[in-house]
C-alpha cells in the first residue's frame, strides 16, 4: 500500500505543475505574453496552494475517512483545472476588454487569482493530505513530511519535461487537462481498489472514479476535448473568422480573415496586417531613413519585416540584400499558407534572406555588416521587446554598421497628449541611444515616433530638399511620401519641440539586466488604460538600494528592542526563516527566467525545462538531509549554516549570470550557455529544498501535530514565494534590476539569518 500512496503524491507533484503550466501558458496569451505576469501567476498559485494546504488541508486530522477525501479531492482540482482553461479563455470577454487590448497589472492580478482558485487551493489541499495519508503506512516523524516533500518535487520534475517535450508541443489545452484528469481517476482508483468491500461511502467513490475514467477517456481518444477547445477559441475571439490558432515553443499565433483582409495576432496582440497594412505608418518608418542614407544597399529587419516594411525597402533600387531575421517559423509559414500578393512579392524576392533566429542573436554571431538596421517591434512592451532597446544592444548594431550606417526605431508618440510617462519612455530610449551614437534624430509623429540613431553627422544635417531630391532620383511611388508631407515631418523645428518634450524627463538608461524601458512602457500604459492604479504605480520608481537599506536597519532596531523587553516574541524564528527563504527562491527562479529571456529572448520554450531543473535541485537538496536526519545532532546550526548559504548565494548570483551572458558569443558559444542556465537553476532549488525538512525536525521537537506542522512550513514557505513574485516581478526586477533585486533577496535572509542566530535553540522550535 505504501508504494501506491507514494505513486499517487508522486502523480499529485505532476498534476500541480502540468497545471501551473497550462495555465500559465494560457492567462500569458491574454496578458499579451507580458513575462511580468509569471510572477504575479506563480504568486497567485503559491499563495493559494498555502491557503489550501493550511486551511482546508487541516481538515485531515478530523476526517476519518483519509484516502476517500484524498480521492474527492482530486477529483474536484481535475475538474476545476478544465473550467479555469475555459474561464482564463474568456476572461477578456468578462473583463468588457475588446479584441487585441491589453490587461493592466491590476486586472492581471485579481483575475488570475480567482480563476487560479479552485485549482490552487485543493491542489494545496492535497500535500497536506499526503502527508498524513504517507504516514499512515510508514514511521511518523519528521522525515515523513519530508519524503513527502521529495515525491512531490520529483513528480514535478517529469510534468516539467513532459510539457515541454510533448503536451505543449502536440496538445492543446483541453486535451492535456482532460489526460490529465484521467491519469488522476486511474491513480485514484488503484488506490482505493483495496478497500472496495469496505463500506457504502468507498463503493460510492470507486464507482464515480469509474465513470469518469471512461468518460475522461472518451474525451481524449474520440477527439472530444478537441471539440470543446474549439467553441472556447471562438467564445476567446468572439466568433471572429478565425483561420488558423496553434501555440508555438514562441508563443500563441492567431490568424483572423475578414473579406480578404488577415491579420496575424502574437500572444493575443496584432502584429502583421496583410495585404493592406497601416500604410502611412510604415511607409514613414521605411522611406524616411532610407533616404537619408545616400546609397543603401544591405540592410538588416528585426522581427515585423513581413507585411509592409519588406515592400517598401525593396523599392529602392540600391538594395543588394534584405536579411529578415523572424524568431518564430510558425509566422512565416502562416504567412506562406494564408498568401496575398503583398507578402508573395515580399517572400518570394530574390533579394530577401529569411532567418529563422532571434535577432538579436543574429547580430552576436553574424560577421555581416549593414547600412541600416530596422527594429520592427513597437515598443518595450515586454522583456522580449525590451532587449531590443537597452544600451548592450544598440553597442551590438553600431558594431553591425558600416560606416555612416543608421539604426532605426520606433517608440510610442503623440503630438497632442503629452503626459509625464509617454516623456519618460522616450526619453529613456533616447538617452540610453545617446550613450552608444553620436548622433540622434527623432521624427515625432502621432502614434509614434521614428528614432534614427548613426556615428555620422549626416542625419543631423540632412533636410528636405536633399530627401526629396533622392526621393525623385530613386523614382519612389508612395501613398504618404510625398515632397510636402517629408518637408511637415523634416522641419527643423521638431529637433526643438522633441528635446524641449523631454527636457525635464528621466535620464536612466535601459539595460539588459534592469529593464527600465518595460517599467516606462507599462506606466505609459496605465496612464492611459488605468490612471488610478497608474499614480500608484509610477511611485515604484522612487524605490532604490537606500529604501531597501533603510528598512533593513530600522527592522534590526525593532527586533532586538522587542527581544529585550520580550523574550518569547520571536518564538516565530523557524516559520520566518521559511517565509524568506520562499521569497529568495522565488527570486532566484524569476531571475533564471527573466535572464534567460533578455539573453534568448525564447523563454516559453525553456520555461518546462528551467522549472524542472530548479525542483530537481529542491528534490535533490531535501532528499539529502531527509536522509541524513536521523544523524544530524545539531540542526539549528546547519539550519544556519544554509541560512548564510543563501545570503552568499544572492549576493554571487549576478556575477554568474553577467558571466552566462559574456560567453554568448559565438553560434558554438550558444549551447553552453543555456545549460549553465539549468545548471544555476538547479542550484537555486537545491539550497531553497534543503531547508524543508530540517525545519520540520526542528519545529516537531515541541510540536504534537505532523500534518499541522507540515501544513504551517509549507503555508510559510508558498507565503514568501507570493510576496517575492508580487514585488519581485511588478518592482524590484524592472526598477532595481538584476543587481539590485538579489541584493534585496540577501538582505531579507540576512534578517532571518540574524533572527535566527540570536534565539536559544529553544526558542526558536518551539511553537
Amino acid at each position: 500500500m505504501k508504494r501506491r500512496v507514494c505513486i499517487a503524491i508522486l502523480v499529485m507533484g505532476f498534476s500541480g505543475l502540468v497545471a501551473e503550466i497550462l495555465l500559465l501558458r494560457e492567462l500569458l496569451i491574454v496578458f499579451s505574453g507580458n513575462e511580468l505576469s509569471i510572477g504575479i501567476i506563480l504568486a497567485n498559485w503559491l499563495i493559494l496552494e498555502a491557503f489550501g494546504c493550511f486551511f482546508p488541508g487541516r481538515m485531515v486530522e478530523k476526517s476519518k475517512n483519509k484516502l476517500e477525501t484524498f480521492a474527492v479531492i482530486t477529483i474536484l482540482f481535475s475538474l476545476s483545472l478544465l473550467i479555469a482553461v475555459f474561464l482564463t479563455r474568456s476572461l477578456k470577454s468578462i473583463l468588457g476588454i475588446s479584441i487585441g487590448e491589453s490587461i493592466g497589472l491590476l486586472p492581471m492580478f485579481y483575475s488570475s487569482f480567482l480563476i487560479l482558485l479552485p485549482v490552487s487551493i485543493l491542489h494545496g489541499a492535497l500535500f497536506t493530505f499526503s502527508c498524513r495519508i504517507y504516514s499512515m503506512f510508514s514511521t511518523q516523524d519528521a522525515s515523513s513530511a519530508g519524503r513527502v516533500y521529495v515525491y512531490e518535487t520529483v513528480g514535478t520534475i517529469i510534468g516539467g519535461i513532459v510539457c515541454t517535450y510533448l503536451l505543449i508541443p502536440f496538445l492543446n489545452a483541453f486535451q492535456a487537462a482532460s489526460g490529465l484528469a484521467m491519469l488522476n481517476f486511474i491513480v485514484c482508483l488503484v488506490l482505493l481498489a483495496p478497500y472496495w468491500k469496505t463500506g457504502l461511502f468507498q463503493k460510492t467513490i470507486l464507482v464515480i472514479l469509474s465513470v469518469l475514467v471512461f468518460f475522461f477517456g472518451y474525451l481524449v481518444f474520440a477527439s472530444q476535448s478537441d471539440k470543446l477547445h474549439q467553441y472556447s477559441i471562438q467564445a476567446q475571439w468572439k466568433n471572429l473568422n478565425i483561420v488558423h490558432y496553434q501555440n508555438s515553443p514562441y508563443g500563441n499565433i492567431c490568424v483572423i480573415e475578414n473579406q480578404g483582409q488577415y491579420i496575424y495576432f502574437l500572444d493575443g496582440l496584432p502584429t502583421i496586417i496583410t495585404p493592406v497594412p497601416d500604410i502611412p505608418s510604415v511607409e514613414e518608418f521605411v522611406h524616411l531613413p532610407l533616404l537619408a542614407h545616400p546609397e543603401p544597399a544591405k540592410i538588416l529587419i528585426l522581427s515585423g519585416g513581413a507585411g509592409g516594411i519588406i515592400n517598401e525597402a525593396l523599392k529602392h533600387p540600391s538594395i543588394a540584400t534584405i536579411e529578415y531575421a523572424e524568431l518564430d517559423p510558425l509566422l512565416l509559414a502562416l504567412l506562406r499558407e494564408f498568401p496575398t500578393p503583398l507578402t508573395e512579392s515580399e517572400l518570394n524576392d530574390e533579394r530577401v534572406q529569411i532567418k529563422h533566429v532571434d535577432g538579436r542573436l543574429w547580430l552576436r554571431t553574424t560577421p555581416n555588416k549593414y547600412d541600416l538596421i530596422f527594429i520592427g517591434i513597437m515598443e518595450p512592451s515586454s522583456l522580449q521587446a525590451n532587449r531590443f532597446f537597452t544600451k548592450e544592444f544598440f553597442s551590438l548594431a553600431e558594431k553591425r554598421l558600416n560606416e555612416g550606417g543608421i539604426l532605426v526605431l520606433g517608440a510610442p508618440g503623440s503630438l497632442t497628449f503629452l503626459n509625464e510617462e509617454l516623456r519618460n519612455l522616450n526619453s529613456c530610449i533616447f538617452h540610453t541611444l545617446n550613450r552608444v551614437f553620436a548622433h540622434i534624430r527623432v521624427i515625432p509623429g502621432d502614434g509614434r515616433n521614428v528614432f534614427l540613431a548613426s556615428d555620422s553627422q549626416e542625419i543631423s544635417t540632412v533636410d528636405e530638399v536633399q530627401i526629396v531630391r533622392r526621393l525623385d532620383e530613386r523614382n519612389i511611388t508612395a501613398n504618404v511620401m510625398v515632397p510636402w508631407h517629408i518637408e511637415k515631418k523634416l522641419h527643423h523645428g521638431w529637433q526643438d519641440w522633441f528635446a524641449n518634450f523631454i527636457e525635464s524627463s528621466t535620464q536612466k538608461i535601459n539595460y539588459d539586466f534592469k529593464p527600465l524601458g518595460l517599467f516606462y512602457s507599462i506606466a505609459h500604459w496605465n496612464a492611459l488604460f488605468a490612471p488610478a492604479f497608474g499614480q500608484f504605480f509610477k511611485q515604484f520608481e522612487r524605490i532604490d538600494l537606500g529604501i531597501i537599506f533603510l528598512l533593513f536597519i530600522l527592522f534590526l532596531l525593532l527586533y532586538f528592542f522587542l527581544r529585550s523587553r520580550n523574550k518569547r516574541f520571536f518564538r516565530a524564528g523557524i516559520p520566518l526563516s521559511i517565509v524568506t527563504t520562499g521569497f529568495a527562491g522565488m527570486i532566484f527562479g524569476l531571475i533564471v527566467i527573466f535572464t534567460f529571456q533578455s539573453i534568448y529572448g525564447y523563454v516559453f520554450s525553456w520555461i518546462g525545462l528551467l522549472v524542472a531543473s530548479f525542483m530537481a535541485g529542491a528534490a535533490c537538496g531535501a532528499m539529502l538531509i531527509t536522509r541524513g536526519l536521523a544523524r544530524i545532532r545539531n540542526g539549528l546550526k546547519l539550519f544556519i549554516r544554509i541560512e548564510l548559504a543563501i545570503v552568499c548565494f544572492s549576493i554571487g548570483l549576478p556575477v554568474l549570470f553577467f558571466a552566462v551572458n559574456a560567453l554568448v558569443g559565438g553560434q558554438r558559444a550558444i549551447v553552453f550557455p543555456r545549460m549553465l542556465h539549468l545548471i544555476i537553476s538547479f542550484i537555486c532549488g537545491f539550497l531553497i529544498g534543503s531547508q524543508f525538512p530540517l525545519a520540520n525536525k526542528l519545529y516537531l521537537k515541541n510540536s504534537a501535530s505532523l500534518s499541522g506542522t507540515a501544513g504551517l512550513l509549507y503555508a510559510s514557505d508558498l507565503l514568501g514565494g507570493w510576496l517575492g513574485g508580487v514585488v519581485g516581478a511588478v518592482v524590484l526586477l524592472p526598477v532595481l534590476g538584476l543587481s539590485g533585486t538579489c541584493v534585496t533577496a540577501g538582505l531579507l535572509k540576512l534578517a532571518s539569518f540574524i533572527v535566527i542566530s540570536t534565539q536559544p535553540q529553544s526558542a526558536s522550535v518551539r511553537r
